[in-house]
């Protein structure tokens, strides 16, 4: 079984910065892309940023800049740096991850964690 748990979230100032890192445990073969969604009350979940097995980057556009996703592939972790946050930032964030268990590949999720961005 995989399990990804989410850590680092919090209540920030706006202009501040916070870390978030997602950790994989499991029967795990081998993980292809890994990323960060986010999902604000009443809205849809949305992508912020994934990074491929081969290092390939995309951000959403209104995070570039600010936010740097990386992976440590031997700690089968993910992280998302974020710098110069603002009130608009405010949103449970989710890790994702495409994971090979055996022969079969599928996308697990972390269970969440909160971030907030007010004075």
């Amino acid at each position: 079984q995989v399990q990804l748990v989410e850590s680092g979230g919090g209540l920030v100032q706006p202009g501040g910065s916070l870390r978030l890192s997602c950790l994989a445990s499991g029967s795990i073969f081998s993980i292809n892309a890994m990323g960060w969604y986010r999902q604000a009350p009443g809205k849809e979940r949305d992508l912020v940023a994934a990074i491929s097995s081969v290092g390939s980057i995309n951000y959403a556009d209104s995070v570039k800049g600010r936010f740097t996703i990386s992976r440590d592939n031997a700690k089968k972790t993910v992280y998302l740096e974020m710098i110069n946050l603002k009130p608009e930032d405010t949103a449970v964030y989710y890790c994702k991850m495409k994971i090979a268990v055996g022969f079969y590949q599928d996308d697990y999720w972390g269970q969440g964690t909160q971030v907030t961005v007010s004075s």
